[in-house]
């Protein structure tokens, strides 16, 4: 339960990706944020194949290099606690309502996270918090969290994609809204990343 409740903070807090499928999704409707959600979950793929096989091997060599594994990953928890509560960018939403096909919205989505290296030090960074350092089995614990991890990001960019597409005439134009919500995600982070360094 406490790695799902992490990855639902994480996927909910509003990164590249989501708004990625925002835009999409007030831009263009649900069509699009629906397609936005799916590229943008499989170009988590690579970077969480890459970083599986990698910290595989690692915890099982050495204990020091777990711990130091965890705390790179209250680092990032905070650091993306400062982040959130930094940005002040407004949503890149395409106002002139030019139809992209579909093909498009899907290589756009898939670049933005294949291309995206903080992906790659997310997955080592954050996965082996939730794995026993005594598990007898890690690349495929791993494995298992990070295909629940990647569900739970596709659930969420979709319910952001059609949202988005409900509310496109009323959020356009009101950055006040993602502000606040950027403090919610950011107290979150904080109060997850302090948890996480005194288990």
């Amino acid at each position: 339960m406490e790695f799902l409740l992490t990855t639902i903070v994480l996927t909910v807090t509003p990164g590249t990706g989501v708004l990625f499928t925002i835009a999409a999704g007030l831009s263009r409707g649900t069509r699009a944020g629906l397609v936005a959600a799916v590229a943008c979950t499989v170009g988590i793929v690579p970077h969480m194949l890459a970083a599986l096989t990698g910290v595989a091997a690692v915890l099982h060599t050495s204990a020091l290099a777990f711990q130091t594994l965890k705390y790179l990953g209250v680092a990032y928890l905070l650091f993306m606690a400062w982040k959130t509560l930094r940005d002040k960018s407004d949503l890149a939403a395409e106002r002139d309502g030019t139809p992209r096909s579909v093909s498009d919205v899907i290589t756009s989505a898939v670049l933005l996270n294949l291309l995206n290296p903080k992906l790659t030090v997310f997955f080592f960074a954050f996965l082996p918090q939730f794995v026993d350092e005594n598990e007898p089995h890690t690349f495929l614990r791993m494995a298992e969290l990070s295909a629940v991890f990647m569900l739970v990001t596709l659930v969420v960019f979709a319910l952001y994609g059609v949202f988005a597409a409900a509310v496109r005439d009323h959020v356009i134009g009101r950055p006040r809204v993602m502000a606040w919500v950027r403090r919610v995600f950011a107290t979150a982070f904080a109060a997850l990343g302090l948890k996480l360094a005194f288990l």
